[in-house]
């Protein structure tokens, strides 16, 4: 007799916080403000998050292993081209759109990850990161409520 065996939903550790980042900076310069107001270390991972094969989401990250926190800065956004092929006189039409990891949060440009840290350093972050000069607003977010949450773990 052959035994199932299946995996609970929650046997994923997805106890982290998120802080909510609204900014039209360009990836790679929000992680140089945000590395140079809050002391922290992010760089980019060897490989995107990839949803499916046309969604790529970039991440950056940095283990503190001095106060055991790890942090992930990750794009909430990706825009995709796609070709729309023409049958007439006309040249090939180029459709862009934007996808979000986080579909319930799409006005949010960037989602900063941390596990494993005490409130006051994280309050403390957001504070630093809403002085970054380029950066909208800063904001923590009850990850509880969001239905997109599996998204945010990998």
């Amino acid at each position: 007799m052959l035994t199932t065996h299946k995996i609970s939903a929650d046997f994923y550790d997805d106890s982290f916080k998120l802080i909510a980042i609204h900014s039209d900076l360009e990836d790679y310069a929000m992680t140089y403000a945000i590395n140079s107001n809050c002391g922290l270390h992010l760089k980019r991972m060897a490989q995107d998050l990839h949803l499916d094969e046309n969604l790529s989401f970039s991440v950056f990250d940095w283990d503190d292993e001095m106060s055991d926190i790890y942090w992930t800065l990750i794009s909430n956004k990706c825009v995709v081209e796609e070709v729309i092929p023409s049958g007439g006189l006309f040249e090939n039409n180029v459709s862009v759109r934007t996808s979000h990891l986080v579909k319930e949060r799409k006005e949010v440009d960037y989602f900063l990850k941390v596990d494993a840290a005490e409130d006051s350093a994280f309050a403390q972050k957001v504070k630093a990161i809403n002085k970054i000069t380029k950066v909208i607003t800063a904001y923590p977010i009850d990850t509880e409520t969001l239905k997109s949450k599996r998204n945010l773990i990998f």
